[in-house]
């Protein structure tokens, strides 16, 4: 059987010797054997030992796991429903960290929206943050219908033209108008705007909100209460 010194171990497994007496002083690689001068020798079981220490630390378990994994009579299985949790752990630490990157992106678009950032502000960017899913909600809809309207208007026109179909053109404008109109309303009372002056939440009337400048997140308003005219932030209403 292979022996090795502190250093020999540490260099095959690419850790310090510093990392090897550490493990030790923890209980986790105690050494096969000592010299009458003190070095300590390790056996090729201790060499596994470690390269496993080392692999289940890269895996982001802890000391204290691994020392029980070590120590539990039936390791594999052990360590196998470890892994299990430690996947829905990293799983849910993906899915926070994703959460605060969409968070940060909100914060980021609507700071670049505002000229001047006050701790009522902040309040307004939580409260859009807190919005957005119900935002989502909306565009999708809007999305989804405007696709509707889309293919409803482009293959009535190409019947029209190709086969002399002036029927379904007839028939599926109203439609299309229908649609339109009762996407507009739908829209328009589900959503309210910040006033970037006042920070109160508004909703425009239909008329300067049908007229209005806007982006996909902002919309070109006058407040009702302070009477500025800029562009406001959307965010959901009645929230």
């Amino acid at each position: 059987m292979s022996k090795y010194s502190t250093g020999e171990l540490a260099k095959l497994c690419g850790v310090s010797v510093r990392t090897v007496q550490f493990y030790d002083t923890k209980g986790l690689l105690p050494p096969a054997e000592l010299t009458e001068g003190g070095r300590r020798i390790y056996s090729s079981d201790d060499l596994s030992k470690l390269r496993l220490i080392c692999m289940l630390k890269a895996m982001g378990l802890t000391l204290d796991t691994i020392r029980g994994i070590l120590r539990s009579e039936a390791p594999g299985k052990v360590l196998m429903l470890l892994l299990d949790e430690q996947i829905k752990r990293l799983g849910s630490d993906i899915k926070e960290k994703k959460e605060q990157i969409d968070a940060i992106k909100i914060v980021r678009e609507n700071i670049r929206n505002m000229d001047v950032i006050t701790v009522n502000s902040i309040g307004d960017i939580e409260h859009i943050m807190k919005s957005k899913k119900g935002l989502r909600k909306i565009h999708g809809t809007m999305l989804a219908v405007g696709l509707i309207m889309d293919a409803i208007q482009i293959g009535t026109v190409v019947l029209w033209i190709v086969k002399g179909l002036w029927l379904p053109f007839a028939v599926g404008m109203p439609l299309v108008i229908l649609f339109g109109v009762l996407l507009t309303r739908m829209y328009y009372k589900n959503t309210a705007y910040i006033c970037a002056e006042c920070n109160t939440i508004f909703r425009p009337s239909l008329g300067q909100f049908l007229f209005s400048a806007h982006t996909p997140k902002t919309r070109k308003l006058k407040c009702t209460k302070c009477g500025h005219k800029g562009y406001c932030v959307e965010t959901l209403a009645n929230e």
